[in-house]
């Protein structure tokens, strides 16, 4: 999954809406690994691609978000 993801980051670059999928499909699966420092980093490196291209009301931006506070949440971070 790095590799796609670096692959597109090439390609598309970094605030492509595939490659911002992408990163939050990694953050997702490091979250479910265990990885969590790891995943709240691409989760916001996510979000914050989400923000600057596609808006703060734009749904994919408000599904990164959730993905990100859950996660926070769950580390006891709120």
């Amino acid at each position: 999954m790095r590799e796609c993801l670096e692959g597109r980051q090439r390609t598309l670059g970094d605030t492509h809406l595939d490659t911002l999928a992408s990163t939050n499909n990694l953050a997702g699966l490091l979250q479910a690994l265990g990885n969590l420092d790891e995943a709240e980093q691409l989760f916001r490196t996510a979000v914050d691609g989400a923000m600057e291209t596609l808006g703060n009301e734009h749904p994919y931006t408000v599904g990164m978000q959730r993905n990100l506070e859950l996660l926070v949440q769950d580390m006891g971070k709120e």
